[in-house]
């Protein structure tokens, strides 16, 4: 009986550390194909369509989703990538961030902590950040967008995912990933 509960309570627990996120690992693999969508999105604050297919036409995108506009951890994100989209323009890349939280909000968070640098588009019910693998659900159910990051080539392929839910680690590897990019192409 003893050796029964033993095993019983190793199975629950190695299960429910199963469904705990991994730290640094987004759903979504590198070299899996990233799904294309289209939302409502905002930069300086004007409204338009964003659809991920035209925007990478334009070189790589940085995909950035985050839990929710104006919250402490995604303004500093915001801010950390503002300070270095000119870089990743620079190297032919362009960042999107996208929330399924404050959603009302992503025309002034464009504006004011994005600073006009990158769109950012709303994600209801968070049903992209689903297609992505990139949501989690707060106590009262309500579904919103992790912390992940992904670089895209414009061929769609994910060249770097990642989950983590300190902010200041994003930059860093998505930056690297579009760099290693960059120098493949030459």
């Amino acid at each position: 009986m003893k050796t029964l509960m033993k095993f019983a309570f190793s199975l629950g627990l190695g299960l429910s550390l199963a469904v705990l996120p991994a730290q640094g690992i987004a759903a979504l693999q590198q070299g899996a194909k990233a799904p294309d969508f289209t939302l409502s999105a905002a930069q300086g604050g004007k409204p338009f369509s964003l659809s991920l297919k035209q925007t990478l036409k334009k070189g790589p995108v940085v995909l950035y989703f985050f839990p929710a506009a104006f919250t402490p951890g995604c303004t500093m994100e915001a801010h950390l990538f503002a300070e270095s989209s000119d870089d990743f323009n620079r190297l032919g890349a362009r960042v999107v961030g996208v929330t399924a939280g404050n959603i009302e909000r992503v025309a002034e968070f464009s504006k004011s902590e994005c600073r006009d640098k990158f769109a950012v588009a709303a994600d209801p019910g968070a049903k992209v950040a689903a297609k992505y693998d990139s949501t989690m659900k707060r106590p009262d159910g309500t579904m919103l967008s992790n912390r992940t990051s992904y670089v895209i080539a414009p061929n769609g392929t994910i060249l770097l995912s990642y989950t983590d839910s300190k902010p200041q680690a994003h930059i860093e590897k998505t930056m690297a990933a579009v760099r290693a990019w960059k120098v493949r192409q030459r």
